[in-house]
């Protein structure tokens, strides 16, 4: 009997600890990536249409609070189970100051460029039911504004200051033990609103590669696109260096310890 009985436990804890694993793999893999994807498409999905819809009178005020406040509430709602990224650039900066597993880097950024594509495909859906001008206008609600040669320099640079900035408010304001702030949606969502009004005619201010990218496939527009992955990439690993270099706190910072 007592034979049976300790057979009866172990395979009631075997089962336990299969259950414990699958559920471990979900909240550490699957449920981030699904909110990366949900949050990354509702982000892009507002911020096109506040670009194919923006009156010409009102400038970059529209494109700029929708973006702002569209991040600023998806990262409230899923920033405590992904971390609330919604862009490569983001991700990456993360990952190198050690706030993101290196192992979930790809699936991340996999989860915001379809995420993207899915928000720019809802986005052009309103042609069905209005006419299709401001759609085309904006090159599917892009934020390329970069027409020739000429503008790619100053966009290339001005792209990377502005993700500087956005990932400087990320990883300060919610990754960094020393300056975390409850406030960091509040402060990630007004970085991008001050980007967008500052930077919105030179390049367009788009500092995530997921919502260039969206709209460019969507639309089937990719002129000067690889602007939108340099420029971000490059502000992110900027980022990255000062706050492992400098900025960061005791269990971040490489130096100086």
């Amino acid at each position: 009997v007592s034979v049976i009985f300790l057979s009866i436990t172990e395979s009631v804890k075997d089962e336990e600890t299969k259950v414990h694993r699958a559920v471990s793999v979900f909240q550490f893999y699957v449920q981030p990536w699904l909110a990366e994807l949900v949050g990354s498409t509702l982000f892009i999905f507002t911020g096109c249409m506040s670009v194919i819809e923006n009156p010409l009178d009102t400038g970059s005020l529209q494109p700029a609070l929708a973006h702002g406040l569209a991040l600023g509430i998806v990262i409230a709602l899923f920033g405590e189970i992904s971390g609330g990224h919604f862009n490569p650039a983001v991700s990456v900066s993360v990952c190198l100051i050690g706030g993101l597993n290196v192992i979930l880097l790809l699936p991340y950024i996999t989860a915001q460029l379809c995420g993207g594509l899915i928000g720019a495909s809802l986005a052009k859906v309103r042609n069905v039911i209005s006419p299709p001008n401001n759609y085309f206008n904006t090159s599917g609600g892009a934020f390329n504004t970069v027409k020739d040669s000429d503008q790619v320099g100053p966009a290339v640079v001005a792209e990377m200051v502005m993700t500087l900035f956005l990932t400087m408010s990320v990883c300060m304001g919610a990754v960094n033990g020393k300056t975390r702030t409850l406030l960091a949606p509040f402060c990630i969502g007004l970085t991008i609103t001050a980007d967008v009004l500052a930077g919105g005619l030179i390049s367009g201010a788009c500092m995530n590669p997921a919502r260039a990218f969206g709209p460019a496939a969507v639309a089937h527009y990719w002129t000067y696109h690889w602007i939108y992955w340099v420029g971000p990439m490059a502000g992110a690993v900027l980022t990255g260096t000062l706050i492992r270099l400098m900025l960061g706190d005791e269990k971040i910072r490489l130096l100086l310890k």
